[in-house]
This record gives C-alpha cells, sequence and structure tokens, in this order.
C-alpha cells in the first residue's frame, strides 16, 4: 500500500515534473520567440533608417546631376524603404505600445514620401533650381528627424522587452535545472535541452553582431553621403549667385538695347512724320496762297486751289487718324457687329473702288460669330488691305474676302490668348512678298510703292485695330503667287440690345437736311481760331451759337433752359469736356451735348458714350450732321413715347 502511494506521488511527481518541464519549455519558447522578434525588430529599425537615408542621398544626387540613373536609384531605394516599413508594421502587431508607435511612423513616412515625391517630380522635370530649393524645403522638414526619433524608441522599447524575455527565460530555466536534479532520468532531456538553448542562443548572438556591425556600416555610409550632400548644396548655392548676378547684368543690357531700338524707332517715326507733313501742308499752303493770289480771278480756277487744299487738309488728317490707330490712342467705339452684313454693306464701295478689271469673291461663313468691335474702322481695315491687294496686282487680278470661325490655341498666332475668333481673310493673286518685306510690314512708314502712292501706315493701322480689339493679324505670302492678310477678331458675347454706339459723324459729309433753325448752341473751345470758325460755321446753318474759352467760363454763364445745344472740346486746360458735362448735367439733366476731340487719351472715350462726337480737322457739312444728329437724338429721347416707354 505504501508503495503503491509512493508509486502514485512518483507517478504524480514525474507527471507533475513533466507537466512543469512542458510549461517550462513553452515559456521558454515563447521567450525565445520574443527575444526573436525583439532582434528582428531592432535590426529593421536599422535597416529602415539605412534604406531612408540611402533613398534620399540618391535623390540628392538625382536633383543636382538629373539623371535617370540616379532617379532610379531614388525610386528602389524608397520602394525597399516602403516594403520594410510593413515588414515592422506586421512584426509589432502584437504589441499594441509599439503598434500605436509604427501607426505614427508610418504617417510620417507618407508625409515625407510626399515631401521627396515633389523633390523628384522636379528634378525628372529637369527644373533646375526648382528642385534644388524643394530639396532644401525637405531636408529643412521635422518628419525626417521625427521618424528617426520614433526608429530608436521603437529599438529602445524592443531592447527592454528583449531584457524582460531574457529575465523569463532564466527563471524558467533555473526551475527546469531543479526538477532535473530531483528526476535523473530527465537530466539527458534537460541537458540536451541546454545545449541546444545555447547553441541557439550563440547563433542568435552572431547574427545580431553582424547586423549590429552592417547597420554601424550602413551609418557610416549615411554619414558621407550627408556631408557630400552638403559640400553639393554649397556649390550649387555659389553657383547660384553667380547665375543670378549674370542674369542681373544681362537684363540690364537688355533694357539698354530697348532702349536704343525705341531711340531709333522714334527717329524713323519722326522721319516719317516729317516728310508726309510737309508735303500736305505744302498742297494747303500752296492751294491757299494761290487762291489768295487769284481771288478776283476766274471763279473755276480758285475753286480748283481751295480743292487741292482742302485735299490736302484731309489727307493730313486721316494721317492723324492713322497714327493714333498705329499708336493705339484713338479711342474705338465698338458695337456688336454681324461681319456678313457688314461686308455685304462695302461690296458697291469695294467694287467701285477696285474697278472693274479686279474679280471679287465672297466666301463668307454661314453662321459667322459676332464680334465686338469699331465699324467704322473695321470697314477702314477691308479698304486698306482691299486697296494693297490691288497695287499688288497691279490692277488686275482676282480678290478673295474670306470670314470663317475658327477656335485658336495660345500663341498659334502671333501673341493671340486662346479662345474662339473670327477670322477675316483678303487674299490676292499678286506677286507676293519676301521673308524681309512679309517681317517690315506693320512698321510705320514702311512701304514697297513709288514715292507719293502709300504713307506706310495702311498695314500698322490695321495691326493697331486689331490689337485695340483684342486679337491679331498675321499674313501668309508666296513670292510670285500672292499674299493673304488674317484679321483674326475675338467672339464676343455681349447682347445686341445692350450696346449703345455713339457714332462720330464723317468728317468729308455732306450737310444734313436736318436744321433746327435758331437753334441756342453754347461753343466751349479754349483754341479761338477754331472757336471763331465754328461760330462762323453755325451761323452760317442758321443755328444761334455762343462761345466761351473754358469750363470755368462756360458754367458761369450757363443757365437751365437757356441752351439747346452744348458743344464742347474734349481736352482743355483747367477743366475737361467730360468733366464739364458732369457738372451742366447736374444743372440740367436733359441737357444736348455734343462733343469735338482731335485726340481721346486712353479711358476718356468711356466718359463719351452715349454723346455725338465730332473729330478735327471737320468741315461745315461734317459739323451740321453732328448738330443735327445731336439734336435730333435728344429730341428722340425726350419725346412723349420715350418718356413713357
Amino acid at each position: 500500500m505504501g508503495i503503491a502511494l509512493v508509486g502514485m506521488v512518483v507517478l504524480f511527481a514525474m507527471i507533475a515534473t513533466i507537466w512543469l518541464v512542458a510549461t517550462s519549455s513553452e515559456m521558454r519558447d515563447e521567450a525565445t520567440q520574443r527575444e526573436r522578434d525583439a532582434y528582428d525588430v531592432t535590426l529593421l529599425t536599422r535597416t529602415l533608417d539605412a534604406s531612408i537615408s540611402r533613398s534620399e542621398a540618391a535623390l540628392g544626387r538625382f536633383v543636382l546631376d538629373e539623371e535617370r540613373e540616379s532617379g532610379n536609384l531614388y525610386y528602389n531605394d524608397w520602394r525597399l524603404a516602403r516594403q520594410q516599413m510593413n515588414q515592422l508594421v506586421r512584426l509589432t502587431r502584437s504589441s499594441p505600445e509599439q503598434a500605436e508607435r509604427v501607426a505614427e511612423l508610418g504617417r510620417l513616412f507618407d508625409l515625407r514620401d510626399e515631401e521627396l515625391a515633389r523633390v523628384a517630380r522636379a528634378a525628372d522635370a529637369q527644373q533646375g533650381d526648382g528642385g534644388v530649393n524643394l530639396f532644401y524645403a525637405a531636408g529643412q522638414s521635422e518628419t525626417g528627424p521625427g521618424m528617426r526619433r520614433l526608429l530608436i524608441e521603437i529599438a529602445d522599447a524592443e531592447r527592454e522587452a528583449l531584457a524582460a524575455s531574457i529575465d523569463r527565460s532564466q527563471f524558467f530555466s533555473a526551475r527546469a535545472n531543479r526538477l532535473n536534479d530531483y528526476l535523473i532520468w530527465l537530466g539527458i532531456l534537460m541537458a540536451v535541452l541546454t545545449i541546444f538553448l545555447g547553441t541557439l542562443s550563440v547563433e542568435v548572438f552572431r547574427q545580431y553582431s553582424e547586423t549590429r556591425k552592417k547597420a554601424e556600416d550602413e551609418s557610416e555610409r549615411a554619414s558621407a553621403l550627408e556631408e557630400a550632400v552638403a559640400e553639393r548644396t554649397a556649390e550649387l548655392y555659389e553657383a547660384n549667385e553667380a547665375l543670378r548676378a549674370e542674369a542681373e547684368e544681362r537684363a540690364t543690357a537688355e533694357a539698354q538695347l530697348r532702349q536704343v531700338q525705341k531711340m531709333e524707332a522714334v527717329g524713323q517715326l519722326t522721319g516719317g512724320i516729317a516728310h508726309d507733313f510737309n508735303n500736305m501742308l505744302a498742297v494747303v499752303v500752296g492751294g491757299l496762297d494761290l487762291a489768295r493770289r487769284r481771288i478776283d480771278g476766274p471763279r473755276r480756277e480758285l475753286l480748283g486751289h481751295l480743292t487741292n487744299a482742302m485735299e490736302g487738309a484731309t489727307r493730313a488728317a486721316a494721317l492723324t487718324r492713322r497714327l493714333l490707330s498705329f499708336a493705339r490712342s484713338e479711342p474705338l467705339l465698338p458695337e456688336r457687329v454681324d461681319a456678313n452684313e457688314l461686308i455685304g454693306s462695302m461690296r458697291e464701295l469695294l467694287d467701285r473702288t477696285l474697278g472693274e478689271s479686279i474679280v471679287i469673291d465672297y466666301r463668307l461663313d454661314e453662321a459667322p460669330w459676332p464680334v465686338f468691335v469699331d465699324s467704322h474702322q473695321f470697314e477702314n481695315a477691308l479698304l486698306n488691305l482691299a486697296l494693297n491687294a490691288r497695287d499688288a496686282m497691279s490692277g488686275k487680278g482676282k480678290l478673295t474676302v474670306r470670314s470663317r470661325n475658327v477656335r485658336l490655341a495660345a500663341g498659334e498666332i502671333g501673341d493671340i490668348r486662346a479662345g474662339e475668333y473670327l477670322r477675316i481673310a483678303v487674299s490676292d493673286t499678286g506677286v507676293g512678298m519676301t521673308d524681309e518685306v512679309r517681317e517690315r510690314a506693320f512698321e510705320p512708314f514702311f512701304t514697297t510703292k513709288e514715292v507719293g502712292k502709300g504713307t506706310g501706315l495702311g498695314l500698322s493701322q490695321i495691326f493697331g485695330f486689331a490689337h485695340q480689339s483684342g486679337g491679331e493679324i498675321g499674313i501668309e505670302s508666296i513670292l510670285g503667287e500672292g499674299t493673304t492678310v488674317s484679321i483674326y477678331l475675338p467672339r464676343t458675347e455681349v447682347e445686341e440690345d445692350k450696346v449703345h454706339v455713339h457714332p462720330a459723324s464723317a468728317a468729308m459729309a455732306e450737310e444734313a437736311d436736318f436744321v433746327c433753325a435758331n437753334a441756342r448752341i453754347l461753343i466751349v473751345e479754349d483754341d479761338p481760331r477754331v472757336r471763331t470758325a465754328t461760330v462762323g460755321a453755325l451761323e452760317d446753318l442758321g443755328y444761334d451759337p455762343r462761345c466761351c474759352g473754358g469750363g470755368e467760363e462756360a458754367l458761369e454763364i450757363f443757365e437751365p433752359g437757356k441752351f439747346d445745344l452744348v458743344i464742347t472740346d474734349v481736352v482743355m486746360p483747367g477743366m475737361t469736356g467730360p468733366e464739364l458735362v458732369k457738372e451742366l448735367k447736374v444743372i440740367q439733366p436733359d441737357l444736348a451735348v455734343m462733343f469735338v476731340t482731335g485726340y481721346v487719351g486712353e479711358g476718356e472715350s468711356d466718359d463719351l458714350a452715349g454723346y455725338e462726337l465730332l473729330r478735327k480737322p471737320f468741315t461745315v457739312g461734317g459739323l451740321a450732321n453732328a448738330v443735327a444728329a445731336a439734336l435730333r437724338r435728344h429730341g428722340d429721347e425726350n419725346s412723349p413715347s420715350a418718356k413713357t416707354g
């Protein structure tokens, strides 16, 4: 019975010992696995840090040399770092604290990825200094130091866990050794197990030593790369400063060159203006002088000299308008225009002007886009193109007028902006242009015509009109076959019923048949000679004019209901015409107004909207038409139907 009891106790002790040994072995195995995981995590943090350092170093070389091979090194190293990051996530998934640190590390890793990706894209696009600046900014970012700090924290935590795991492993090994003292037959097994654990520990320590050595080598290489990058950055800074100084010197030289070109252009323009104006003034002075000498001679001869003087003055006025248009100083009076209707209205004029020897072919778009332009300038531009084509064909050939809707990219024609345009093209079958002539075609006073046949301002005037209208002009020419000049005008969205056009009376128009007899007119003009001529013309037309020399004087003599119309110059000393009209409108809101001007500066044309505008110099017929239109408009606006409507 006692033996059985001892046997049972021994058996129980053996079973308990086996269970304890098994438990001890299981706990030892768990501790060993934890040690392996700790070693793997520690090794992986150093490897990940080294991969990130290699990738940033490769990116630094890529930014400096912008070579595809350097970029591939960066992408490969960063892809390896991404794989190591994912492996670190898997290894620390069982530890909540480590998983939280790794999650924060992943967030910083993604931010760093975005920062370096911007640098890589700039280097891949070969943006030069742009990539260097982005790389420098990325180097100043806090994401890199933050990642390294978290890697150190993760490694330290693993080392602490490793120490605790080693302590637990030693505890269970000691307990197993004590059990082996009681059970000899288990000693061999425990000895084998101890040998096995010792061998495993030696192997792990050996691997750890190798990994640590590799990590130290990688750290040294990363430090060397950082030093190289710092040296290269200093070299790039010096090169950038040298380039900046060179750019400043070049900008100064270019400014001086532009000034020289401007002075040359001014010299050419001044010479051309002096030549043409002297010719025109010679006609005016000669005609008037001959008319004065033959004042008592035959009427036909006297009228011939006066007609020659008037023709010279008219040509001078036309030259002035062309100069203003070329300089983009003449205000446009734009309205919504249907190009086909406008061209259709000019057919008879073009046929009569070009002659029967020239065949005109109209090829117009069935539904042309509307444009917002000065219709008078549009007609002048088309007429000038037709006249140039006639001269290029020596008065005989075929002229083609086209209109077509086109969509253009930015810079496709000259400096044009991207958008929808209406193309008006005039083609001839003339001699064509050489490359040299085509390049200089828009220069003022440049002409290939004979002396006295042209001023050289036709194409330059069209150039100014196109640019003032927001468009562009282009020339296509083949020597010996012909030339095509195209005007590109932007499509407008302005509604027709919302556009108010204030047309100017033609300078050479016939006298109007509408005359409001004895209408009281106040003339405000600072030039006494123009003032005297205007008063005399109005008196001959049957009006009752009164004049003054400026805006202040006009305000003193003006009273509500005293005048039916105010004619004022636009540019005057002290108070301008638009400023005077604003003051008069406060006194009498329904006052009829007409402006007279020889020049309107930028921004002043808006103040003239809604009023009649007569340009200097003008004839008595032109003045009559403008006054009649102003009085008629005033009557229409103040009619009962207009007020009730």
